[in-house]
């Protein structure tokens, strides 16, 4: 009877440490202990990725043309209103024979007086035609031209559509990703992502 006795004494003891120590792994794995880190670490060091569904191109339509318009100074010739330079032949004349009828007496003053007329036509004829040739203006006028926007539809991102443990997810990324996509914890990577 001693001996039914220490057997079953054993048998308790060894079936008290067995659940003990499954009770231990048990929460060991729970709060992250030794357990839990050997599977974390394994499941870190493969790379993981998802399945690519679909890809769908985003693009930028093409910009219809724009009317772009500035203001510019523009400096041009004055209009010549008396083109055959009347006025200052006249005004030339008029003071060349006064000028004229200065010098001289009798039929001498005549003389000078027609040749003063007559050389005072001429440079009033010069001075207003000179003057005329410099007169400038400058007025400010409205350029407008139209300015051809992008000829074309562009590709500017992708819309991908991918599958990881059965849930399925998109995300807008900047290149297409081919048939595989990394992920981590189930979510494309921040670096690939747009």
């Amino acid at each position: 009877m001693n001996r039914l006795v220490v057997s079953a004494l054993h048998v308790g003891f060894a079936g008290v440490l067995v659940l003990g120590l499954s009770a231990c792994n048990r929460d060991a794995n729970a709060d992250g202990g030794v357990g839990a880190m050997a599977q974390q670490q394994g499941a870190s060091n493969g790379a993981k990725y998802a399945r690519v569904v679909n890809v769908t191109p985003v693009r930028e339509a093409a910009s219809a043309p724009q009317q772009q318009c500035h203001d510019e100074v523009v400096t041009t010739h004055k209009p010549v209103q008396d083109t055959h330079q009347i006025a200052g032949t006249a005004i030339g004349a008029v003071a060349g024979g006064l000028l004229g009828n200065q010098i001289g007496g009798g039929k001498g003053r005549t003389l000078a007086t027609v040749a003063g007329a007559v050389g005072g036509g001429y440079a009033g004829h010069e001075i207003q035609k000179n003057h005329q040739e410099n007169a400038t203006q400058q007025t400010t006028q409205r350029r407008c031209n139209t300015v051809q926007g992008n000829s074309g539809d562009r590709v500017v991102a992708y819309d991908v559509t991918y599958e990881y443990n059965g849930v399925t997810r998109t995300v807008r990324m900047d290149r297409d990703p081919g048939d595989r996509l990394q992920v981590q914890e189930g979510v494309v990577a921040v670096s690939d992502a747009h």
